[in-house]
């Protein structure tokens, strides 16, 4: 007996196309995220940069994404995502060609922020236009195949970039994007439907009060390990404009007659208790990804190639859970494939605690795929849960909160590692040598010529202390994410199964 679905949002002629490109288009956008970290040591001399200087390639992106995700709902409003997406995927392939041909310093800021800018509504626009072309039942299956795009590529990005860096150059690290863009740009424009359009007026005050408070958060986090944390005033006049901006922005938001972001969405308790979940998640999602290959690098003396190998595993886990998992979040309570892939995801953290500088790849492999299997049987059932009960008009800005949330999850827990791992190394270097006394016979035995002022016996001793405290700093780390994970998983109790689809009016086709 065939399949009786429910009618979805919008109706494709041809899904399977039209989702294969613009998750094209949001991988592309998603593996620039970090694709172009391992390049920055190259990028430092070809464009007459200093060390600190070349960090702002990064920042600028970051910074300028933050600012433009949650212009996605209004924008998709005023133009239509058809034009949206044409108009975000050719900006962003344009810019990426820029920033691989730019000859100095400014103009790779300037072309960066012209990426950040295009391809914040890449990620929301995609997962906003996957929900409105699939019919209810088959929104997990969907989901499973977004997240696999937004999953994926914070693992394959520093492996990607550290291979067109070694072998082409820095520069094809941006002009890998050129075929994907075309193939993403043609596929949307061929198999992508002309959407409604409404006159939905621009905020321009509560936008700007956002604007405000999220590009200093973002400042905050990406330069606080830099400038010294709260010990800078810089840092101190961040925290001032992040609380102020929001501050403002929330009042006038709850005053304002038609403002940015219209907050009776947030009445829905599946998607407010849907952004608390993603906002911790984030915590430890990318923040145990950005520790992994200096861990690797820098402790296990992995080459960039073979660190990319070893932590493809996790990928395959996270595939192979996208599969399974698809099939099953129709069948079974999503909560309980959440609450299974969080406990994996413990299990794996609680593996890494187990790492040693002796440790041979195994246990960096194992604990990876159990965790990327973990990661995807709760992106894609919690997803599905967080967007079931919001009604269709609230997705543009509902998707781009959601991307925007993330973010500054991902970030917060960026900085949080990063400042607990160089304070945990100095805290475990001055314990771990305040312990090596002359009478230890292993120490005598081992480096004789330290007791009588050998220098290179003590480069060798402080050398072996700073490797172990860089260790002890970054198991400290992982049971931090396993904290993490755990605070998270009582968030899925407050969520409810749909019961029923969202009521809202179909959108029309055709602009108007």
């Amino acid at each position: 007996m065939s399949e009786t679905l429910s009618r979805p949002t919008l109706e494709v002629s041809h899904r399977g196309w039209l989702t294969a490109s613009i998750m094209l288009a949001t991988i592309m956008q998603v593996l620039d995220t970090t694709i172009a970290n391992v390049a920055l040591p190259h990028m430092t001399a070809s464009l007459g940069a200093s060390q600190e200087e070349i960090t702002w390639v990064l920042t600028s992106y970051i910074v300028a994404s933050a600012i433009a995700t949650p212009l996605t709902g209004w924008l998709v409003d005023r133009m239509g995502a058809r034009m949206l997406f044409i108009i975000a995927i050719a900006g962003f392939t344009l810019s990426s060609l820029l920033c691989g041909v730019a000859t100095g310093l400014e103009e790779m800021v300037v072309f960066r922020v012209m990426q950040g800018i295009f391809g914040a509504v890449l990620s929301p626009l995609a997962q906003s236009t996957i929900l409105d072309i699939n019919p209810r039942e088959r929104i997990g299956q969907a989901m499973a195949v977004y997240g696999a795009g937004i999953m994926l590529g914070p693992i394959v990005g520093p492996t990607l970039g550290g291979w067109l860096t070694e072998d082409f150059g820095w520069r094809y690290v941006f002009l890998v994007n050129l075929p994907i863009g075309i193939l993403a740009l043609l596929g949307v424009a061929v198999f992508m439907p002309r959407t409604a359009t409404r006159n939905r007026r621009f905020d321009f005050f509560g936008f700007a009060m956002l604007a405000v408070a999220i590009g200093a958060l973002q400042l905050m986090l990406d330069r606080g390990q830099a400038v010294g944390w709260f010990a800078s005033i810089e840092t101190w006049i961040y925290v001032g404009l992040v609380i102020s901006g929001m501050w403002v922005f929330l009042v006038h938001c709850l005053t304002a007659e038609d403002p940015f972001i219209d907050l009776k969405m947030f009445a829905d308790r599946n998607f407010a208790m849907g952004l608390l979940f993603i906002f911790v998640i984030g915590l430890t999602l990318f923040s145990g990804l950005a520790l992994l290959p200096p861990l690797l690098q820098n402790l296990l003396g992995y080459p960039v190639i073979t660190t990319g190998i070893v932590m493809a595993p996790r990928g395959v886990g996270t595939m192979l859970s996208m599969i399974v998992v698809g099939r099953l979040v129709s069948k079974v309570d999503a909560r309980v494939l959440v609450t299974f892939g969080m406990a994996l995801t413990m299990i794996a953290f609680w593996m890494m605690t187990g790492y040693d500088t002796q440790m041979d790849a195994g246990p960096i492999i194992w604990s990876g795929v159990l965790q990327g299997f973990g990661l995807g049987f709760v992106f894609v059932p919690f997803s599905t849960l967080t967007f079931a009960t919001l009604a269709a008009r609230y997705r543009g800005d509902g998707t781009s909160m959601f991307a925007l949330v993330r973010n500054v999850g991902s970030g917060l827990g960026i900085s949080i590692v990063t400042a607990v791992l160089a304070r945990m190394v100095a805290t475990n270097h001055e314990e771990i040598a305040a312990r090596l006394t002359a009478d230890q016979p292993a120490l005598r035995e081992a480096l004789p010529g330290v007791l009588n002022g050998n220098l290179t016996q003590i480069a060798q001793l402080d050398g072996l202390v700073t490797q172990q405290s860089a260790m002890i700093a970054y198991i400290d780390n992982f049971f931090l994410m396993l904290i993490f994970t755990a605070c998270a998983l009582p968030i899925v109790f407050f969520l409810r199964v749909n019961t029923g689809a969202p009521k809202a009016p179909s959108m029309p086709a055709g602009d108007h």
